[in-house]
């Protein structure tokens, strides 16, 4: 009997390897694809980008320099020139002395009844008034208001208690003088500055001064403690 050698093995044939170099063409053609697409995206928004910057070229010439609108939800108020210091302090000043000193008040009322119509604020004991009379505060600073007009008076006396005041000055004297100058020969600036003195709130209290100091010419003042 004959017997036959084994078949040799076989080969890989052709198609093995044109599959792989079909696979190859399809991954380049995908890649190329990809590629293709990103520069057309890329080129889309480059000529976007270029119509929008041509088109709002064109609405600014057409139009010209636009202003934005108002936001009507906030208003706006004008500002007003701010008043110096000085000046506003003066007018403070003046507003104070207008509104705390008035010729309409009726004085009589508050003065105590004795010959010489002395004045304490309530609260303030009949030795202080007695003590005024006796001298037992020393007078450290004086107002002469002779010659003075009754509108020019009251400013100067509600500057002189307040200064006085403000420096701490207890004791003062205010001397408007007897009326002898006046039409008729009546103080009528005397009564004025007992009216102007009582609705001044750093009075304490006043009497009429001694003879020496001036007798029923003047005035002298004893002023509250000042704070500072």
């Amino acid at each position: 009997m004959h017997s036959h050698a084994p078949a040799p093995a076989a080969l890989p044939t052709a198609p093995v390897k044109v599959k792989a170099l079909t696979d190859l063409k399809i991954v380049k053609r995908a890649i190329a694809e990809q590629a293709r697409q990103r520069v057309a995206q890329a080129s889309a928004q480059v000529k976007a980008v270029k119509q929008a910057a041509s088109d709002r070229d064109l609405f600014i010439r057409a139009a010209g320099a636009v202003q934005p609108l108002p936001d009507k939800r906030h208003v706006l108020h004008k500002k007003e020139r701010a008043v110096p210091l000085a000046m506003q302090y003066q007018k403070d000043e003046k507003a104070v002395l207008k509104e705390a000193i008035s010729d309409e008040f009726d004085v009589s009322t508050l003065l105590d009844t004795d010959e010489h119509l002395s004045f304490r604020r309530p609260g303030i004991g009949v030795d202080v008034t007695r003590k005024l009379r006796r001298g037992d505060w020393s007078i450290q600073r004086q107002l002469d208001l002779h010659g003075l007009r009754r509108d020019d008076a009251r400013e100067a006396l509600g500057q002189f208690i307040r200064d006085a005041h403000k420096h701490g000055i207890r004791c003062v004297r205010v001397v408007h003088g007897k009326g002898l100058g006046s039409p008729g020969k009546v103080p009528v600036l005397k009564s004025r500055v007992h009216s102007w003195l009582v609705q001044k709130n750093e009075v304490l209290a006043f009497v009429q001064a001694k003879p020496a100091d001036g007798g029923a010419g003047a005035l002298v003042v004893l002023l509250m403690a000042s704070r500072g």
